[in-house]
């Protein structure tokens, strides 16, 4: 009777501490933006939160501009796990004057990237090739589709930023004067598909990508230097105006992308919820490789967040403190 009563204390005792740690943490709002990235972010940070911290964690649908104006303005949702912070750096830094948002980790640890790119075969068999200058060198390692005389710089859809970039980029450094055309890809899909086409039949390709991406975990490329230093001022001026007439050559900067937590939340969360926020951070290529795994398997976030953490415990229980890490490894 008296083992029976101690293991009821014991057992009391325990879901009274989970009991405290989910009250401790409480109701937490993360919002999901509408990419894949973010999406298994998303899924990952509320399967880590709800099943390590005892957390009552709920995904909800967000984008970078409302998302992170209502955390502001109005202290909900509680979690942007992936938020592009450049995107509005005005609405963000004014959070953190006024003691509305705090900054968390950093969430892509080498940044979002933008640029041109190159297969590695190519980067491979021709180690002189590394910068855009030296791209147009060679116009006969990157054959234009429809005039094989000629290269080609390919270019993503109109309404896109990075189409605005590459075609004052392509002017700045000369393209056409080097025997390139501007290729219009026409649409996402249509840049992808030109991309595996060349990867299909190992032939050259340049042209605008960016990462985190399915593609770039699914073909390795290598993404060109350009030469010269980012100028801010520069960038502000030409690079990013679609009819400036004289645009200089100039770097392509890197987009921060940060998880922003509102204050409120972050008071309340406790020292170890924080402390994961604080501390989850992934890289470029690990995305790249989770999202390929996601395309090629049609995953939801979900999917992708318990595949990510049965492939690399080593890497995610640096987030975590022992006990949490017991338990999300149970729950899987």
């Amino acid at each position: 009777m008296k083992h029976l009563l101690a293991s009821t204390c014991l057992v009391v005792g325990l879901m009274a501490m989970t009991g405290a740690a989910r009250a401790e943490c409480g109701n937490v709002t993360i919002a999901s933006m509408n990419w894949q990235s973010a999406e298994v972010l998303a899924a990952l940070d509320k399967f880590i939160l709800s099943e390590g911290y005892g957390c009552n964690a709920e995904v909800i649908v967000g984008d970078t501009v409302p998302t992170i104006t209502s955390m502001t303005e109005k202290g909900d949702p509680d979690l942007a796990p992936e938020g592009w912070v450049d995107l509005l750096p005005d609405v963000v830094n004014r959070g953190i004057e006024e003691g509305k948002l705090v900054g968390a980790a950093v969430a892509l640890s080498d940044g979002a990237v933008q640029g041109w790119w190159i297969p590695k075969y190519i980067a491979d068999a021709h180690p002189d090739i590394k910068t855009i200058d030296d791209v147009f060198k060679h116009p006969e390692l990157f054959p234009d589709p429809e005039d094989k005389s000629k290269g080609a710089v390919h270019n993503g859809p109109q309404g896109w930023g990075g189409t605005v970039v590459t075609s004052q980029l392509y002017k700045a450094y000369g393209g056409e004067a080097a025997n390139f055309t501007l290729v219009d890809t026409g649409s996402a899909a249509g840049l992808d598909g030109s991309i595996a086409k060349a990867y299909e039949r190992k032939e050259g390709w340049v042209g605008y990508y960016w990462a985190p991406t399915a593609l770039l975990g699914k073909y390795e490329m290598v993404k060109l230097e350009h030469g010269v230093p980012y100028d801010e001022a520069e960038w502000k001026r030409c690079n990013t105006v679609a009819d400036c007439p004289d645009p200089k050559k100039n770097d392509w900067p890197k987009d921060k992308v940060q998880t922003l937590v509102t204050k409120k939340f972050s008071e309340r969360a406790g020292e170890d919820v924080m402390g994961y926020l604080n501390k989850r951070a992934w890289t470029n290529d690990t995305v790249n490789k989770l999202m390929a795994w996601m395309t090629d398997n049609q995953a939801s976030g979900d999917d992708g967040a318990k595949h990510f953490l049965e492939e690399n415990e080593a890497m995610w229980k640096e987030w975590v403190s022992p006990e949490a890490a017991e338990k999300i490894k149970a729950a899987l």
